[in-house]
């Protein structure tokens, strides 16, 4: 499998309990490669563009209010196979559902609070990755 970049959120949950540092060090002991990260706070309209496929659903409130609680960490994250890979060091999405060992699983709580949002396609990441960064945010080396 090529070598993919992917987008990584580190969510409000991550960020308020200091966890970021240790999920960070996980993605990198599993060998993938920072090329791009930055801190910054989600506004409504970003929140919007980033849900739209859930924007109608009476939970979207929740998920806004939850996701604009903090700042959030972007990381562009680079390595073989990426996307399935950072996917599976995760864990399912519900924390609840997620096995010891792995994130989610080690530092989640539910569906919402679960430490980490992380493309989960080549289209997705390519589209979530313009969203955060600017060209000149993602480095090659």
């Amino acid at each position: 499998m090529p070598d993919q970049t992917t987008l990584i959120l580190f969510k409000p949950d991550a960020v308020a309990k200091n966890l970021t540092g240790k999920v960070l060090a996980r993605f990198e002991e599993a060998g993938f490669k920072v090329r791009g990260i930055r801190m910054m706070r989600l506004d409504d309209a970003l929140l919007r563009e980033h849900y739209a496929h859930v924007a109608d659903k009476p939970f979207f409130p929740e998920i806004v209010e939850f996701m604009s609680r903090t700042p959030v960490i972007a990381l562009a994250l680079q390595g073989e196979d990426a996307i399935a890979r950072v996917r599976d060091l995760l864990g399912p999405t519900n924390s609840k559902e997620a096995a010891p060992g792995t994130i989610r699983g080690d530092f989640g709580e539910d569906m919402m609070v679960n430490v980490c949002h992380a493309s989960d396609s080549p289209e997705n990441a390519a589209a979530e990755l313009k969203r955060f960064f600017r060209d000149e945010e993602i480095f090659e080396f």
